[in-house]
């Protein structure tokens, strides 16, 4: 009997071992299937069929943000003290009012880009988390940042006091969901990292994520209803898995065992703004695999971030869709900055590029996978960049003028004036009653 209860308890783990692969249920499994194929419908709404016209929007908005702004007062190198100062379009919707805790979900108004649409959990409650535990990865204790990102209808997530949060297992995070680290100190670290998956409508803002390293995998519950087998994942800060309309704000990153933010399997509608990311080999991966052809509905915005020390490459590293890099700030790289395969169309606007001092490390772009006769066909296009220390970008396909999408097209703000966008880049810290 003994015999046999342990056969039967083999084949039994056999088959959930079977269940997954980097993370997540193999294809074949029943609910995989189903929650992907929901997935792709709502990522076909958000796709949005003229990218060109998102692009124009965001760059009216950078223009009117910083119409009458004064474009003296430098010091940038000092820690800033002086009043309240907000000279990108997101951050002047919402950091220089002293109510911004009795208004929190106003927050949702100020997101530009593609993932423009973003509301995250506007329309719920707000869930107050007040224990920085996480001991159950199936039954999450209430209270608990777990226990708040699976319950099924909106919420806005939000933090009594400072707190470390040691994940024990990746955390999944549901639709309408906005995580809100403001008015504390909200660290991610020292164990896996945040996994949006089928997901739609989420909002991370102004947290810390930092040391990050694979979850164990087993038991993770994954919806309301839903619980699997999951394997050891990558490592990733944060990994966006067939989700739509996402908004990454005002983080701060650093030492993640993978990748930064890993955007995968047809995700679209998203924005990353207003980072400060930092010591990191593979920073951010937009498309897995070129065979993903999902991804051609990939849509991102890449604004008002700031690639700091530590950094090697994937600045992002992109594959088939629509992305718009614009008014980021790359003060180090050591390989290169931005990359791609797969002809990807990369929009790369009023940026500043400052080269490392490796002569091999100068050109910014680099292309897997193909010969140039087939590489020059792709749109990489450089439109108002500041090139410093001897960088270069490699342009290649048609110029911007000529794109099939529309005939008009604004201008960028030129990358003379990143420091003053990226300036407050990564986590804020916020108190109650105070301008932020």
């Amino acid at each position: 009997m003994a015999f046999h209860y342990a056969i039967f308890t083999l084949v039994i783990l056999a088959v959930a071992m079977k269940r997954n692969v980097h993370g997540n249920p193999i294809e074949h499994d029943e609910w995989f299937q189903r929650k992907l194929a929901e997935s792709y419908n709502v990522t076909l709404r958000a796709y949005n069929p003229n990218p060109t016209e998102v692009v124009d929007h965001f760059n009216y908005h950078v223009h009117k943000a910083l119409e009458g702004t004064n474009s003296t007062r430098r010091d940038l190198g000092v820690k800033y003290r002086g009043p309240c100062l907000a000279q990108n379009p997101i951050d002047r919707c919402w950091r220089c009012r002293d109510d911004w805790a009795e208004n929190r979900k106003q927050l949702v108004e100020c997101v530009k880009g593609f993932g423009r649409a973003t509301t995250g959990g506007r329309d719920g409650e707000y869930y107050v988390v007040t224990d920085h535990s996480d001991d159950d990865l199936v039954s999450p204790k209430p209270g608990t940042l777990r226990h708040a990102v699976l319950q099924p209808r909106p919420l806005w997530i939000i933090f009594a006091k400072d707190m470390a949060i040691r994940l024990k297992g990746e955390l999944i995070v549901t639709s309408n969901k906005t995580i809100d680290g403001r008015g504390a100190m909200v660290q991610i670290a020292h164990g896996a990292g945040i996994t949006v998956q089928f997901a739609h409508n989420v909002i991370i803002h102004n947290i810390k994520i930092h040391d990050i390293k694979p979850g164990l995998g087993g038991l993770i519950r994954d919806t309301a209803d839903h619980f699997g087998q999951r394997q050891v994942d990558d490592g990733d800060c944060v990994q966006v898995f067939a989700s739509s309309n996402i908004w990454i704000d005002h983080l701060s990153m650093w030492n993640c065992h993978d990748g930064m933010i890993d955007v995968l399997k047809g995700s679209t509608a998203i924005t990353i703004s207003n980072g400060h990311f930092t010591k990191h080999d593979h920073v951010f991966l937009f498309g897995a695999n070129d065979a993903h052809t999902e991804d051609e509905m990939m849509q991102i915005t890449l604004a008002f971030n700031h690639f700091g020390k530590g950094l090697v490459q994937r600045m992002p590293r992109c594959r088939l869709g629509f992305f718009h890099v614009v008014n980021n700030d790359y003060t180090h790289w050591l390989m290169y900055a931005i990359g791609g395969s797969a002809h990807p169309t990369i929009i790369s606007q009023g940026n500043r590029f400052i080269a490392p001092p490796n002569p091999a490390a100068k050109m910014i772009t680099h292309r897997n996978n193909a010969p140039e006769i087939e590489w020059k066909h792709w749109q990489w296009r450089s439109e108002n960049d500041l090139f410093l220390n001897g960088a270069y970008f490699v342009e290649s396909g048609e110029p911007l003028r000529k794109n099939p999408f529309n005939k008009q097209f604004i201008k960028s703000k030129d990358g003379s004036y990143v420091r003053r966008l990226t300036r407050f880049a990564g986590h804020l810290r916020c108190v109650k009653g105070r301008k932020c």
